[in-house]
C-alpha cells in the first residue's frame, strides 16, 4: 500500500512541476521540446514500478531454471536406474528358471521312462523368485509336455531271451489318467505341490 501511495504522489508532483515549468517558459520553439521531454519523463515515472516488477520476476524465473533442470535430471536418472535394475533382475530370473528347468528334466527323465515310457519334451516354470525363500515354495506353476519316444531314433537292441508266462493283461490307461499319474510322480520327485504341476501328453 505504501508503495502505491508513493508512486501516485510522485506522478502528481511531477505533473505540478511540469505545469509550473511550462507556465514560466516563454512562448518559443523551446516550449515544444520541453513538453516532449516532460511527457517522456512522465511516462518513465508511470512505467518505472511496472518495469521493476517485471525485471524482478524475470530474474527469479531465470534463477529457478537451474534448480528445475537439476531436479528433472535427477528424476530421469532415478527412472533410468530403476528400469535398468528391473531389466537385470528379469534376465537373472529367466536364467535361474532356465537352469531350474534343465535340472528338473534331468531328475525326472529316467523315472518317467521307466514307469510310463514317456520323455520330457519341454518344461515351463512360472515362479516369483525372492531372496530368503525356499525355491519349491516360490514355484507357482510347472507346465510339462511329455511325448512318446521316437522308435526310429532308438538304436537296434540285441534280441534277448523271452520267457513266456501267463500274466494278467494290464488295462489300457486313458490320456487323462496317464497325465494325472505322471503329475503325481513329478510332484513326488521334485517335492513340488501337485496343484502347481500341469502335465500334457503329446501324441497317440
Amino acid at each position: 500500500m505504501d508503495f502505491l501511495i508513493e508512486w501516485v504522489t510522485n506522478i502528481i508532483l511531477f505533473i505540478l512541476l511540469a505545469t509550473v515549468i511550462d507556465m514560466l517558459l516563454p512562448n518559443s520553439a523551446m516550449q515544444k521540446y520541453t513538453k516532449i521531454v516532460t511527457g517522456l519523463l512522465l511516462i518513465a515515472i508511470i512505467l518505472g514500478p511496472v518495469l521493476k516488477l517485471i525485471s524482478s520476476d524475470f530474474n527469479k524465473a531465470m534463477a529457478s531454471i537451474p534448480a528445475f533442470e537439476s531436479s528433472e535430471t535427477n528424476k530421469n536418472s532415478k527412472t533410468l536406474i530403476e528400469i535398468k535394475k528391473k531389466e537385470i533382475q528379469a534376465s537373472q530370473q529367466a536364467y535361474i528358471l532356465e537352469q531350474m528347468a534343465v535340472q528338473l528334466k534331468e531328475d525326472a527323465q529316467e523315472e518317467l521312462m521307466k514307469r510310463f515310457g514317456l520323455q520330457i519334451a519341454t518344461i515351463s516354470i512360472d515362479a516369483e523368485l525372492e531372496d530368503g525363500q525356499n525355491l519349491p515354495d516360490q514355484v507357482r506353476k510347472v507346465a510339462v509336455l511329455l511325448k512318446w519316444p521316437d522308435k526310429n531314433s532308438n538304436p537296434i537292441q540285441p534280441v534277448e531271451v523271452v520267457n513266456i508266462q501267463a500274466v494278467a493283461a494290464r488295462p489300457a490307461q486313458s490320456r487323462s489318467e496317464l497325465e494325472k499319474l505322471a503329475a503325481e510322480c513329478l510332484a513326488e520327485k521334485w517335492n513340488i505341490r501337485l496343484k502347481a504341476i500341469e502335465v500334457t501328453v503329446e501324441g497317440r
